[in-house]
């Protein structure tokens, strides 16, 4: 049976035009147990009365690691949709105002057992969002193992490219971990925060090949639009990646 608890607002700032940051305690005062990458369900009604449920990553952030994640908050990134029911239920929602959510569920985490040399991250969109939280772990990877890290993130313009700055100062950081923006309508302006040598202009399944995918050293993880996730798939087996050694979870916008 889902776990299912009770959500309260306890903070909101939107992060793109379209997209916001939500910041959630449980309601119970137990805390949010979750392992990085995994995701939430909220469940509400439509107008009708229908029961229906959303899907989201957790985007929260847990110092101490995964093994014993017991964050009090639920941090998710919720795309607004035109005349979509979730967006309706969550711009209606005031600080203090409460939800029904499940979970966590989803394997979509770094694995205990990896033992590869470096980690291809590749989101569009929210599909960033579990990157995010996976933060902490990739920075105890980094200093223990030695391993290298590319984020690969397709957005269509700086303004919507998601935690941005905070990838930035983490890559800024640990030089292990490279942080590849990959805008496919506007480049950011020169002298911006986002204008880097490692910007991309195009698709991120256009700039997978040049980081040289290899069998030997590589897992990669796949999150964001399922067309970008079936083509960085095909491209990432082509270069000889076993199939479990590519991680992957697609992002459908409900209504």
């Amino acid at each position: 049976m889902p776990n299912y608890f009770p959500l309260k607002l306890t903070a909101r700032r939107m992060l793109a035009p379209t997209v916001a940051h939500l910041s959630f305690i449980r309601d119970d005062g137990m805390p949010v147990e979750f392992t990085p990458g995994q995701f939430l369900q909220v469940h509400f009604h439509y107008a009708d009365g229908t029961p229906t449920k959303r899907s989201y990553s957790l985007a929260t952030i847990i110092e101490h690691g995964p093994e014993a994640s017991t964050g009090i908050s639920a941090e998710i990134a919720v795309s607004y949709v035109t005349g979509g029911a979730a967006t309706l239920l969550f711009e209606s929602l005031e600080i203090g105002g409460r939800i029904e959510a499940s979970g966590p569920y989803g394997r979509f985490c770094l694995m205990p057992n990896d033992s590869n040399r470096r980690y291809l991250l590749i989101a569009t969109g929210t599909g960033v969002t579990p990157y995010r939280a996976m933060l902490p772990e990739l920075a105890r990877l980094i200093a223990d193992r030695g391993i290298e890290v590319v984020l690969l993130f397709g957005a269509r313009t700086p303004e919507e490219l998601l935690y941005g700055e905070e990838f930035r100062a983490f890559a800024a950081r640990h030089p292990q971990f490279r942080f590849v923006p990959c805008f496919s309508r506007e480049l950011p302006a020169p002298g911006s925060p986002h204008d880097h040598p490692d910007v991309r202009r195009g698709y991120v399944q256009e700039q997978l090949a040049e980081f040289s995918p290899d069998a030997h050293t590589d897992i990669a993880y796949l999150c964001g639009n399922p067309n970008m996730v079936d083509a960085c798939f095909e491209t990432l087996k082509g270069h000889g990646l076993p199939v479990p050694h590519i991680r992957r979870e697609k992002y459908v916008s409900s209504k």
